[in-house]
């Protein structure tokens, strides 16, 4: 199942895809960013079973295509397209069936950074890319995400995927890498999902592990899910890490829900 593609740049790679539920009434919205050390060579089509699922369950699912190193992208093109994305919902065609009180964004690897990037954007300041978010991000998952950047460029993450990325290193570009870290734009306010593959060799387990140290410290729910399996797994669809995530995200909208109800 493919979504109902719309632009939201000029360019090739500046587009998402809108797969809706069944039903009329308006509907928790999950962005899916797909991961590939946020090179060109890896698309959309990574997102594209995520997001099918999610529909299926009941979730308006956005797919987000964006560019990437070695097709126009990196710093700070890569970021200002996901917060332009995400910030695009409200004038969607399809945004009468969005609940916009209501965004997850979940992403996978590089995807998984740029998941928790989003939820971390409030703390960026003024002038930087991605600032002053239009539509809040209410909560995250970040599947085997590269989340400490300053740790993957010490362990050669991807081969040299974050220096490609940002263009240097910490030491060069230091603005850069405090502007685009996860680890550094806490506290981010919401809840966030952590989960990875115990045999993942390509995004190893500390990334996570760090975060969720320092996320934690900073008062931010976070929990860290492991799961059987190597970096792919946990974007197979029929799998046990795909199922976590449907399982969180159900009890999410279950207490949203709840909450509702209870108000006066």
């Amino acid at each position: 199942m493919t979504g109902t593609a719309h632009a939201y740049g000029p360019g090739p790679d500046q587009f998402l895809e809108v797969t809706l539920p069944d039903g009329g009434a308006p509907a928790p919205v999950v962005v899916v960013v797909h991961g590939g050390f946020w090179r060109a060579r890896y698309g959309i089509e990574l997102a594209r079973p995520l997001a099918a699922d999610l529909a299926a369950a009941g979730w308006a699912a956005v797919a987000v295509e964006y560019r990437r190193v070695g097709a126009g992208g990196g710093w700070p093109a890569t970021l200002e397209d996901v917060a332009a994305a995400l910030d695009a919902l409200p004038d969607l065609p399809e945004a009468a069936a969005f609940d916009l009180t209501d965004v997850t964004v979940v992403g996978h690897s590089a995807g998984g950074h740029l998941a928790a990037w989003a939820a971390g954007r409030s703390q960026l300041p003024a002038g930087v890319p991605g600032a002053g978010p239009r539509v809040p991000v209410t909560a995250a998952v970040a599947q085997a995400g590269v989340l400490d950047l300053d740790a993957a460029v010490a362990a050669d993450l991807g081969d040299g995927a974050t220096v490609a990325f940002l263009g240097g290193t910490p030491a060069e570009v230091p603005d850069r890498y405090a502007a685009a870290d996860p680890v550094r734009l806490l506290p981010t306010g919401v809840p966030v999902l952590l989960v990875h593959g115990e045999d993942d060799e390509t995004v190893p387990l500390e990334q996570s592990r760090r975060y969720a140290t320092a996320a934690s410290a900073a008062g931010d729910p976070v929990e860290v899910v492991v799961v059987p399996g190597d970096h792919m797994a946990v974007i197979d669809v029929t799998g046990v890490a795909w199922r976590r995530v449907l399982e969180w995200l159900s009890t999410r909208r279950t207490a949203a829900v709840h909450r509702t109800t209870l108000e006066p």
